[in-house]
C-alpha cells in the first residue's frame, strides 16, 4: 500500500459546531492521550479551495464500452472477463454466453451496475460470479476498443485543462487551480466534453486535493458531479466507512474495527498515540491526515511514466498453498490489467517486479529484468512467477502487486494481448 506524501499536525480529537470532542470517548481503550484538537484548529490557516483538483472516473468503463458496441444489451446484467479468442456476441444464441455456462479460472474484469446489484464485482472469480448471477451475459475483454475510448476521453479532457495526471485506462486527475470559471461549471463542461467524444458517462469529484477528489468521485455514481472542500469533511466524510479512504484495505479496516474505529469520523477522533502505536508513526500520521481531509500530493503530469503497477488487497488473508487457485486468478488479473495499462500508454518495460504484504504487514519486493521489453500479459506473469520463487512464504498474504519498470515507448505496430495461459501461482 503506497502511502501518499501528506502533511499536517497529528490530531488526537477534533470538534465540530464550535466545540471540541475528547479523544477516545471510551472507545479507544486504556492509555489514550486525552488531548482535544478541533477540526478548525487542525486545518487552521488553510484555504479550503486553494487548489482545485478533480478526479474523473469512467463509469463501469469496459462494460459501458461493450454496451456501446452492443446496445441491445442495455439494462442487462453483463460481465466482462475471461479469455476466449475469437468469441463474439451471438444474439441469436444468447445461451452460449450465459455466465452459468462458463468453465475456467478467469476473473471478472468489470461488470454493469445491474450485475453489481446481484453481488458480482471486479476481481471475483467467474465461477463464483456465476453463483450470484447465473443468467448474466459474459463477454471477453475487447482491449483494442477500450484503449480507443480511453484515448478519446483523455483527449476530450485535454480540451478543458492540460494539467492531467494519467492514472490508468479509465481514470485521471485534473487540476483547475489556474482555470477561470466557477468550479461546478468547469466540472460540467468536462463531463459534457467526455460524453460528446465517447457517448460514455463519467463520475467527477472535485476538491482541494487528490484525496477528497477521489472520494468525491465515488459518492454519486454513476454520472455524478460532486464538489467537496475542507469545510465539508465533518458532514460528508466522517459518516463514511474508513474503507472509502484509498489505500485502507480490509485488513486495516479490521484492525481499526478492533479499536472501535469504523467510520472516518471515528478515525478523526482516535488518539494519535493509539494510531501510531498500532500502525507505526508513518501510517498512523497518514491515517490521521486522511481523516481530516489533508493531502498535499501534487499532480504528476509527466507524460513519460517510469513504471506502472497494479496491486490488490485481499478481503481475507490467503495461504499460498490452500488458496493457490485464487492467488493464480488474482495474479492473472493483475497482469492483464497492467498489460492493458501499458498498451494504452504505448509503453513496454524490461523490469518486472512483485510486491507482497504478509499478514503481519511486513512487505517484500522482488524484481526480474528481461532481455527485451514487453507489454505482454503472459510474459509479465511468467517473470512475476520467477520473482515469487525467490520469496519465503512462511505466513499468509494480505496484498499482491505487480510492477513493470524501465519503461520505453512501444514500437509503432504495438502489441496484441496474448491468450490467457493456465499458469500456477
Amino acid at each position: 500500500m503506497p502511502l501518499p506524501r501528506q502533511a499536517g499536525p497529528a490530531a488526537s480529537g477534533e470538534g465540530r459546531d464550535g466545540g471540541s470532542w475528547h479523544a477516545g470517548h471510551g472507545r479507544c481503550g486504556p492509555g489514550a492521550r486525552h488531548q482535544t484538537v478541533s477540526f478548525m484548529d487542525y486545518n487552521q490557516g488553510m484555504n479550503p479551495m486553494s487548489r482545485r483538483i478533480a478526479h474523473l472516473d469512467m463509469d463501469a468503463f469496459y462494460a459501458s464500452v461493450e454496451l456501446l458496441r452492443h446496445p441491445e444489451l442495455k439494462g442487462a446484467a453483463l460481465v466482462i472477463g475471461g479469455r476466449r479468442p475469437g468469441a463474439d456476441l451471438k444474439v441469436s444464441h444468447p445461451e452460449a454466453l450465459r455466465l452459468r455456462e462458463y468453465q475456467g479460472r478467469g476473473v471478472v474484469t468489470t461488470c454493469t451496475y445491474e450485475a453489481r446489484a446481484l453481488g458480482v464485482h471486479s476481481g471475483m472469480g467467474l465461477m463464483k460470479a456465476a453463483r450470484y448471477a447465473p443468467e448474466a451475459l459474459l463477454l471477453p475483454p475487447s482491449f483494442d476498443a477500450y484503449r480507443q475510448y480511453s484515448r478519446l476521453f483523455k483527449a476530450a479532457a485535454g480540451t478543458v485543462t492540460q494539467a492531467i495526471e494519467d492514472r490508468g485506462i479509465d481514470e485521471i486527475y485534473l487540476e483547475f487551480t489556474e482555470s477561470d470559471g466557477e468550479i461546478r461549471a468547469l466540472g460540467q463542461r468536462l463531463k459534457d466534453a467526455v460524453k460528446g467524444a465517447t457517448g460514455l458517462s463519467c463520475s467527477l469529484g472535485i476538491g482541494p486535493n487528490k484525496l477528497l477528489a477521489k472520494i468525491a468521485s465515488d459518492l454519486d455514481k454513476p454520472d455524478g458531479l460532486t464538489v467537496l472542500d475542507l469545510a465539508d469533511v465533518p458532514d460528508r466524510l466522517w459518516p463514511l466507512p474508513v474503507g472509502k479512504i484509498n489505500g485502507v484495505g480490509p485488513k486495516v479496516q479490521a484492525r481499526l474495527a478492533a479499536l472501535k474505529v469504523v467510520t472516518i469520523g471515528d478515525l478523526a477522533h482516535a488518539p494519535a498515540e493509539l494510531l501510531e502505536t498500532t500502525f507505526g508513526p508513518r501510517v498512523g500520521q497518514w491515517l490521521a491526515d486522511c481523516a481530516q481531509g489533508r493531502d498535499d500530493r501534487p499532480l504528476n503530469t509527466d507524460t513519460e511514466p517510469k513504471s506502472l503497477s497494479r496491486e490488490t488487497t485481499f478481503e481475507q488473508d490467503l495461504d499460498v498453498h490452500s488458496d493457490r487457485p485464487a492467488l493464480s486468478r488474482i495474479l492473472t488479473a493483475l497482469c492483464d490489467r497492467l498489460a492493458a495499462d501499458l498498451l494504452q500508454k504505448g509503453h513496454e518495460g524490461r523490469t518486472i517486479g512483485i510486491k507482497l504484504r504478509y499478514a503481519d504487514f511486513r512487505t517484500v519486493t522482488r524484481d526480474h529484468t528481461l532481455a527485451q521489453p514487453t507489454a505482454d500479459a503472459a510474459l509479465i506473469k511468467s517473470a512475476a512467477r520467477d520473482c515469487l520463487k525467490r520469496v519465503s512464504f512462511n505466513q499468509k498474504l494480505r496484498l499482491l502487486g505487480v510492477r513493470v519498470g524501465a519503461l520505453c515507448p512501444t514500437d509503432s505496430k504495438g502489441l496484441a494481448p496474448s491468450p490467457q495461459r493456465e499458469l500456477p501461482f
